[in-house]
């Protein structure tokens, strides 16, 4: 089975706690803190296979994770990193945030291995923490949380040149004829399930050319098997519409193309304005002496700025001047691959760090201001008050995220009050 898609949840390494000990030697009766730090957390990597060419691997596995960082020891002792958990992908496949849809990476072109989520940051061991004032911390900083995140991935074929058409009329006929690709062949409909890769070898430079699944119409809006399709030909460069010039099964070559492109457009309009080109196949199958099927492809989108080429998959009538276009077409477009942007980073999106709060005028209290909010109770979770460090860490937290300014703009005055929670302040600037 082809598996071009898979939704699974990645979970980095959480960071390993902070210790809490003391020295306890002999003829050392009061030794300082020397609880150690706690390890980072795997990293979730994700790396091409260019054994693999599907997604099937995470089709029956739904969750992966990295290690969580070990805790910090006694006597200075570091806890043991997380180990990372790496993915092996196909090159082409795009990493998506599941709910959103938007890029996370994508690992075609020079991307070959990218760490996606980051391990949690091992937290400070009780001998950070001593001070002239004290000397015996008994708080140590709790290790960064673990990253989860749902994920889609999305294989999308990497191609030069797309083919497209309905089902029947020649497609994987055409692709055996010009390239290496061995592609199932029958008179039915949804015949190409899966995409067919080959590369067609020319001199002067060949190009890797992709059979897409026949389209239906409705294939943009899910129809069938349209997405799982249409994603396919995101990359190619040049489109060559096949349709079955001698109308065998009835079609209409010109209402197909017509057809398809208004799939392609619906789509991904982007899609829609590719070059194109137009190959009129099964010409030894025209034996009516109407009017002339060619001629009216070529009425029709010429002036469009579409050829069309009069072929025969069968015979191989007509294919050499097809190829020999496309080549031509190619050498005219940029030479570099598409490559999808990141458009969502999982760093910025940490759990807790963009927490909203708030900062207002208590109107209760006289000369009073309340600082609220989720991001500010998780700040105090891990950072110990009491100590001078941990209060300086805690000022310029309130610096950095702007606070210090809105409390400013509201007109807080020297010896205002400033309620956080259950802790209280005197305001000095």
């Amino acid at each position: 089975m082809f598996a071009d898609r898979a939704r699974i949840i990645i979970r980095s390494g959480k960071g390993g706690d902070g210790h809490v000990s003391f020295r306890r030697e002999l003829f050392v009766p009061d030794g300082g803190p020397d609880g150690g730090d706690g390890g980072k957390g795997g990293d979730v990597i994700f790396e091409v296979d260019e054994g693999l060419n599907t997604l099937i691997d995470y089709r029956h596995r739904r969750k992966f994770s990295a290690q969580d960082g070990q805790e910090g020891g006694k006597r200075r002792c570091h806890g043991r990193n997380g180990e990372d958990i790496v993915l092996k992908v196909p090159q082409g496949t795009v990493i998506k945030e599941a709910k959103s849809g938007q890029v996370i990476a994508d690992m075609s072109g020079d991307n070959r291995r990218q760490v996606i989520l980051k391990g949690g940051r091992g937290g400070n061991g009780n001998m950070h923490y001593a001070t002239s004032t004290m000397q015996a911390p008994k708080y140590a900083q709790p290790g960064q949380e673990a990253i989860e995140l749902e994920v889609l991935l999305e294989l999308k074929v990497i191609a030069d040149v797309g083919l497209v058409g309905f089902p029947n009329v020649g497609k994987s006929t055409l692709l055996s004829r010009v390239t290496n690709a061995n592609p199932k062949i029958a008179n039915y409909h949804f015949t190409t399930l899966s995409p067919n890769l080959g590369v067609v070898d020319m001199e002067g430079g060949g190009f890797v050319i992709a059979d897409i699944p026949g389209l239906i119409e409705g294939a943009s809006e899910g129809v069938g098997l349209g997405h799982e399709f249409l994603r396919h030909i995101e990359r190619t460069k040049v489109m060559i519409h096949i349709v079955d010039a001698a109308s065998v099964e009835g079609r209409d070559p010109v209402d197909d193309i017509h057809k398809i492109n208004a799939e392609l457009a619906a789509y991904n309009e982007e899609l829609a304005k590719r070059p194109q080109v137009i190959a009129a196949n099964k010409t030894d199958a025209i034996y009516a002496e109407e009017e002339d099927p060619i001629a009216r492809l070529r009425r029709e989108f010429e002036p469009q700025g579409i050829p069309v080429f009069a072929i025969s998959a069968v015979t191989g009538a007509g294919v050499k001047e097809l190829l020999y276009h496309v080549q031509k077409m190619l050498r005219a477009l940029p030479q570099e691959a598409t490559v999808f942007e990141q458009e969502y980073d999982p760093q910025l999106h940490l759990p807790g760090e963009n927490l909203p709060f708030t900062v207002t005028k208590s109107s209760e209290e006289e000369n009073t201001y309340l600082v609220e909010g989720p991001r500010i109770e998780k700040m105090l979770g891990y950072t110990n008050l009491e100590s001078e460090k941990g209060f300086q860490f805690f000022q310029n937290f309130l610096k950095d995220q702007g606070i210090l300014e809105q409390l400013e703009a509201l007109g807080i005055q020297d010896g205002d009050t400033v309620r956080i929670y259950g802790l209280q302040f005197d305001y000095y600037k």
